[in-house]
């Protein structure tokens, strides 16, 4: 089955459905979507997953902390990537408890559920969700290369420093 432009269910943030070409309801987890769009203006994209080690973390209500340095793509405020309270998936809980993580990072962990990542642009919204996902290899792997041990991981600051290089220059 593939997804084209007539299944797209069009609503707006008041959750009325504007459009449904093909009849579909939205999703369940609207309401969380629409929460998001409320709470971060600057977000025009969200990219909602199952992926096995992120939510493996969320299952265990573990933050992942920013141990490698490509994290700084998600915008950690906090240098961890935050998980959001459980909250039953279709309820106004599910919808409030995504509201302040997400407002301290690009990508969030939902406990119990999933994974969120969020940007202006679709495709960067779903890049976000793929980082997060490898971010949590990358972490559950040294958790076990370590014997559990914490992996030593970067400061919010030194996250917020990143910049792309000035000296690269593209030519018109």
């Amino acid at each position: 089955m593939h997804l084209t432009p007539r299944d797209i269910v069009v609503m707006d943030v008041e959750a009325n459905v504007i459009e449904s070409e093909a009849g579909l309801r939205p999703t369940s987890e609207c309401l969380m979507h629409i929460e998001i769009y409320k709470a971060r203006p600057d977000v025009f994209a969200i990219s909602h997953t199952h992926s096995l080690y992120a939510t493996s973390f969320a299952v265990l209500n573990k933050p992942i902390p920013a141990v490698v340095y490509e994290c700084a793509i998600l915008n950690l405020k906090d240098g961890v990537i935050p998980v959001a309270p459980y909250g039953r998936p279709g309820t106004p809980a599910l919808s409030n408890s995504v509201i302040e993580p997400i407002k301290r990072a690009d990508a969030i962990l939902m406990e119990k559920h999933g994974a969120i990542g969020v940007d202006k642009d679709p495709y960067e919204a779903v890049l976000k969700s793929a980082y997060l996902e490898e971010m949590a290899q990358i972490y559950y792997h040294a958790l076990v290369i370590n014997g559990g041990k914490e992996p030593e991981s970067f400061a919010p600051e030194e996250l917020q420093r990143w910049a792309y290089p000035s000296q690269i220059k593209f030519s018109r």
